[in-house]
């Protein structure tokens, strides 16, 4: 069964309709690439992807343990190289909203970067990740 539907619109666009829920979203071009840089990039949806899997497994970790996740958010810097044009790295800070002890810390870390989309992205892709708790 398809996951999506992708057509691609004028002006370098696409619109990705999510099939079971009928979300979309719009990409375009980044201004680097010849687009107007108005929406998420292909390459911008892959980076974000990362992030995104990240807080989506830690998110399930955090439930089974009962940590509080909510009001946890992470911020994607992604880089891009030439000859080919392709993402070269990926830097992800993750906040953490809620203090925990140091066994939670280290597997809510470890959960994070044996996220599915870490483990299937090309490994000359960077993956740094800056895990930020709040203070004590």
């Amino acid at each position: 069964m398809s996951t999506s539907k992708l057509v691609y619109r004028e002006g370098l666009r696409t619109e990705a309709i999510h099939l079971n829920s009928q979300q979309s979203i719009i990409t375009d071009a980044p201004i680097d690439n010849h687009g107007l840089g108005q929406a998420f990039s292909p390459t911008d949806l892959v980076a974000t992807s990362l992030a995104s899997c990240m807080l989506t497994v830690m998110g399930i970790k955090a439930r089974d343990m009962g940590y509080p996740l909510q009001d946890t958010y992470a911020e994607v810097e992604k880089v891009m190289a030439s000859g080919p044009r392709r993402i070269s790295a990926i830097y992800i800070q993750i906040h953490f909203s809620s203090n925990a002890d140091e066994k939670t810390r280290t597997i809510l870390e470890a959960t994070a970067l044996h996220c599915p989309v870490a483990k299937s992205l090309h490994p000359e892709i960077e993956q740094s990740v800056q895990f930020y708790w709040p203070a004590v």
